[in-house]
């Protein structure tokens, strides 16, 4: 992913940072986050400190096209899933070809609550958004969210659907899906994985 550093400064210590730079030299924390993996282990306090400087920024700079999706990142771990959505859909906008914005708008969509709860638009919004992410890039992990769907809303409610959350769990392990990837999707969801997804 092309990322643009609109400021040349560490949102976590203020320490200077050249354009393009990734990581603070000196706290060794994201300059500007661009994936949900490297937020997921920060404290709280430190992604509320970042959510406020992008949003700063944003007042700044609205065309700034990687700072919603950036913004939208901090908002997911925090919980705030309604303002987290809306930020991912601005930034669908702008990173259209960014397969983890549609990703992550679709747990959004969830927030926070059990698939088998939704109701079935919300679950087609969702599975829009997973499908959106599989044109874009085919990740194992992308088909074990869409896996889950259809695990906890169709076969639970007995739904014919295709595919099946077998021909998905199928996909998601033929693309490679870590453990990993599979226990920071269900932290990140709240919700335990089902028996029948291990």
């Amino acid at each position: 992913m092309n990322t643009q550093v609109h400021d040349t400064s560490c949102r976590n210590c203020g320490a200077s940072a050249d354009i393009g730079t990734t990581k603070c030299l000196f706290c060794k924390q994201p300059v500007i986050i661009s994936t949900f993996t490297s937020v997921y282990s920060m404290p709280m306090p430190m992604v509320s400190q970042y959510a406020a400087t992008y949003r700063e920024a944003l007042q700044n700079e609205p065309d700034a096209k990687d700072l919603n999706n950036t913004l939208a990142m901090c908002f997911l771990k925090l919980k705030q899933y309604d303002m987290a959505h809306e930020a991912f859909k601005k930034a669908m906008v702008d990173n259209f070809d960014n397969p983890e914005t549609f990703f992550n708008a679709a747990i959004c969509v969830l927030g926070g609550k059990k698939a088998f709860l939704m109701q079935r638009p919300d679950i087609d919004q969702i599975e829009s958004y997973i499908n959106s992410a599989l044109m874009i890039e085919p990740r194992g992990i992308f088909y074990h969210l869409l896996a889950y769907i259809k695990y906890d809303y169709f076969e639970r409610k007995f739904f014919n659907t295709s595919p099946t959350y077998k021909e998905a769990l199928e996909q998601a392990n033929g693309a490679g899906v870590s453990p990993l990837d599979i226990e920071q999707l269900y932290g990140t969801l709240g919700v335990e994985q089902p028996s029948a997804l291990s």
